[in-house]
């Protein structure tokens, strides 16, 4: 038998070769006729290969096709036999030949001739897509990188399937695809691809069914599901008790008279089956996501105590053409708790100690996640168990927490600790920094050569690097490359530059000056140093850290406001003390547009000039997160018809101050655009001579002239703002802010002066009454300004009352989701609640006495305008005035903000 299989498979490959070789003239035309030569196939016989030729190539190289045959000439074959099946199986193995044929053109004595006869796949030219937009379509075009390959079905099917999943990650489960193929006739043997593409409507969420929970309620559940979310619903019933309890009143009396009492479990369902609020989570389903979630659903078990909980079963199933509904079944298992934890391994740190920093006591719930934090890296506290070896140099530090016995609901944790060497840093380098000159990036940099390898400095620096807006915070990575023979480590930070100059170019209505409008110019990372050397300017030189300020208001004659100023945040090179130097100037005219004989006529004005010097030094004590920085200011006030506005008892003159400004701030914030963690804590102070004090012949009842013309003053202000991450997410931050502010005299001689008080309200920017000489503090919710002591009064030219308050408070609340982190354009969006006030004396302060707002908003940061902002607040407190006394609540208002608003 087996013989006679042995036979038949001998025929067999004895066809297929002689099918594939033939005699006679074939379509390779030799210098000479070639003779019909006739070959006995029952009788194999064995052949020098003299020559070998391939014909039918459009775009492939005739050389390197015959290698790929496997056939070389003064090959000896046995025709037939394997030789010739094996070569067609490679050619065709390829994927690039159409379709392939072996000739015998001569036979000369042992010498035979081939000749490949190929027809080559036709290839894909270029890809099109309709359906899509623009965006789409480059996005696509990178996942679908075809073009130049072979026409074959898996490729298509390939390309199909990824086209479907880049939809389906966004939402649309019911794309269409159609792939249709056209002849290029402007390039040999090529094919055009078009993807003809309809995505159809989202498939959103209708409900996600929770099986199996019997110790964590549904909302729980699904607060775990961040990116499989049901879509928002309001279902309203006539008669809610009958739809919790599910009983049906007998009459319109028994309805109203119902007493049956309902238990929490039924409210909770009734209302998490028949209200979402989650206008601001989408509730489009997406596999990928689900996925993540469901390992956020275990890992939710896990850290209540819960180690054997799992996903027994899932399902998808349609519910309508739009929606479908997610079901999970869960078995919880019991409830843990750590027993016995011991430590092996451990030389350096005794089991004590170390207990004492994991800060899991026996007893305590299991919690899976905790104990990772603890062990390996908690960003929140930053004491954990691997930072007491690592910041001492210990980067080979391992710990890994074995269950050694599990009985009845305890378990016993054995940490199993692997010390290894003490680290040096070797090298520091960084790369990236195309606009940014070495050593700005250096020095920041806190972890250094030569010094232990320390963890928290590492940290640090990230920080640091991320601080000065020039990376793109997301990405900044330390690459480590740690060498344990040597005991040794190289670190490099790879960078990703991001522009940081920006420019304000605005306009708004402000009242009665008009139109305004605004032009400023910020160049973040400027180099005096690089004005000669041209290669620096982008547009300006760059590169050394320095900080150009130039901005430009106006709004016609009737104001105008220059300002420039510069910063060189190292000052001397060695260490980051701050040198600045500003100078500004702003004009504010009274116009009469009245006269019919001189129209435009100027009939007042203030002007306001100004300059300032500061050193800010970083300081070491209490922490090294602290900055001290000490500024001399200058300012002439210049009155003409003016002053009266302010209280002042004359019109025109000149006042002038000299003040010592000091501020002392600690600043840990993670990211300058959108904190997660961390605070921002200033305390600003204003000193002036006590000019008045000190001339005996200066009292209340001197003219304003006298007693006002050296400013005598000094003023406080505190600010506090911090920031902490919600439900273990990074996009989700409440921020938490305080405002004060003083101003005082240093005794009853002269009383406090009327300029450089606070006026409150709106969005915080000096574009509605330019407020010159005075403190501007928003509120949202509340018109601009409106919240300010002698309002009533300030364009009475018989009033003296001063303009403006001497103490104000405000405290905010906000809580912040980040929409999208994209450096170009970091967009989030916020709910606030706030409340302040602003006193006009301190007999009147009552820090419980507070108007009171509420709303939403959203802000957009772009590198090139900075942080713009739009709130919309409700104020729920009434503002009286001399005209109306009585008019209700403040109301809804619109706000639009520039840059980080912290007052």
């Amino acid at each position: 038998m087996k013989k006679i299989i042995s036979i038949l498979c001998l025929l067999i490959l004895a066809g297929s070769v002689q099918a594939q070789i033939r005699l006679g003239q074939s379509r390779y035309t030799p210098s000479r006729p070639v003779d019909i030569l006739e070959l006995n196939y029952s009788k194999p016989a064995k052949y020098r290969i003299a020559e070998i030729k391939a014909v039918g190539l459009a775009t492939l190289d005739e050389v390197a096709i015959i290698s790929l045959s496997g056939l070389r000439v003064d090959d000896v074959i046995s025709v037939p036999g394997d030789n010739i099946s094996n070569a067609l199986k490679r050619l065709w193995g390829q994927g690039i030949i159409g379709d392939v044929k072996i000739l015998v053109t001569k036979i000369e004595g042992d010498d035979i001739y081939l000749l490949l006869e190929l027809t080559e796949r036709p290839r894909f030219s270029r890809v099109e897509f309709s359906g899509v937009n623009k965006t789409q379509e480059g996005e696509l075009k990178e996942k679908i990188k075809i073009r130049g390959r072979v026409v074959r079905d898996d490729v298509l099917n390939t390309s199909e399937r990824n086209i479907k999943q880049y939809f389906m990650d966004k939402g649309y489960l019911n794309t269409e695809v159609k792939v249709i193929q056209e002849r290029d006739t402007t390039l040999p043997n090529s094919v055009k691809l078009r993807f003809d593409v309809v995505q159809n409507t989202k498939v959103k969420i209708n409900e996600v069914k929770i099986y199996g929970n019997e110790e964590i309620p549904d909302s729980k559940i699904k607060g775990k599901l961040k990116g499989t979310k049901e879509h928002p619903r309001m279902h309203f019933a006539r008669d809610v008790s009958s739809r919790i309890t599910n009983t049906t009143p007998k009459s319109a009396k028994e309805a109203v008279l119902y007493r049956n009492p309902v238990s929490d479990e039924a409210v909770k369902e009734y209302i998490n089956k028949n209200f979402k609020l989650n206008f601001f989570s989408g509730s489009k389903f997406v596999a990928k996501d689900f996925r993540e979630d469901k390992e956020s659903v275990v890992a939710y078990y896990n850290s209540k105590g819960y180690r054997d909980a799992e996903i027994l079963l899932d399902s998808v199933y349609r519910f309508s053409d739009n929606t479908v509904n997610v079901d999970i079944s869960l078995e919880e298992g019991d409830k843990y708790y750590y027993r016995n934890i011991t430590f092996v391994g451990n030389y350096l740190h005794q089991a004590p100690v170390l207990l004492a920093r994991l800060g899991i006591q026996k007893g305590d719930v299991y919690n899976k996640e905790k104990l990772e934090k603890r062990l390996n890296y908690d960003p929140q506290r930053g004491d954990d168990v691997s930072s007491l070896y690592q910041d001492n140099g210990y980067l080979f530090f391992q710990i890994d927490p074995v269950e050694i016995q599990v009985q009845g609901d305890s378990i016993d944790i054995e940490m199993r600790i692997f010390e290894g060497p003490q680290v040096t840093v070797n090298s520091v380098s960084i790369q990236g920094n195309e606009r940014t000159s070495d050593h700005v990036v250096m020095r920041e940099i806190r972890i250094l050569p030569g010094q232990k390898f320390n963890r928290s400095l590492l940290v640090r620096t990230i920080r640091e690097l991320s601080q000065l807006g020039y990376f793109n915070p997301e990405n900044i990575e330390p690459d480590m490359k740690p060498n344990y023979e040597d005991a040794t480590v190289d670190i490099t930070f790879k960078l990703e530059e991001r522009p940081n100059d920006q420019i304000e170019l605005s306009g708004g209505w402000g009242g009665f000056m008009g139109f305004v409008g605004t032009v400023g110019l910020v160049f973040n990372n400027f180099s005096l140093k690089n004005i000669g050397n041209f290669e620096k300017w982008r547009p300006l030189p760059v590169g050394d850290g320095q900080r150009l300020s130039l901005r430009v208001q106006a709004s016609g004659r009737q104001f105008q406001n220059y300002s420039v100023s510069l910063t060189e945040p190292w000052f001397g090179g060695r260490k980051p003390n701050a040198l600045s130097f500003s100078l500004n100037r702003s004009v504010q005219r009274q116009i009469d547009f009245r006269n019919t004989t001189n129209p435009g006529q100027e009939i007042g004005f203030f002007k306001i000039t100004g300059a300032t010097i500061g050193l800010s030094k970083r300081v070491t004590w209490p922490d090294d997160y602290f900055m001290v920085s000490t500024a001399l200011t200058y300012q002439n006030y210049e009155f003409l018809e003016f002053g009266r506005s302010f209280g002042l008892s004359f019109a025109s003159g000149r006042l002038n101050s000299i003040a010592l400004n000091t501020t002392i701030a600690r600043n840990n914030i993670d990211n300058p655009i959108y904190p997660r963690q961390g605070s921002n804590i200033s305390l600003v102070t204003s000193l002036t001579p006590p000019y008045a004090s000190l001339n005996p012949n200066i009292d209340r009842e001197s003219p304003d002239e006298e007693k006002f013309k050296w400013l005598e003053y000094h003023k406080w202000m505190f600010d506090a703002s911090f920031f902490s991450p919600l439900f273990g997410s990074s996009k989700f931050v409440a921020s938490a802010r305080a405002h004060m502010g003083f101003l005082g005299s240093y005794g009853d001689r002269i009383g406090i002066i009327p300029l450089e008080r606070f006026v409150m309200g709106g969005d915080g920017m000096n574009m509605n009454n330019f407020a010159l000489g005075q403190e501007i503090i928003g509120l949202r919710g509340y018109e601009n300004q409106i919240i300010t002591p002698g309002r009533d009064t300030r364009n009475d030219p018989n009033s003296t009352e001063g303009y403006g308050g001497i103490v104000y408070n405000k405290y905010v609340m906000e809580l912040r989701f980040l929409v999208s982190p994209n450096p170009s354009a970091t967009i989030f969006l916020l709910t606030f609640a706030e409340a302040g006030n602003n006193w006009g004396s301190y007999a009147e302060f009552n820090p419980y006495n507070l108007k009171k707002s509420a709303g939403f908003g959203a802000r957009i940061f772009m590198p090139a305008f900075g942080l713009l902002g739009l709130d919309w607040g409700y104020g729920f407190d009434e503002i009286p005035t001399l005209q109306n006394p009585n008019p209700g609540p403040s109301g809804a208002q619109f706000h639009f903000t520039i840059g980080q608003q912290f007052r």
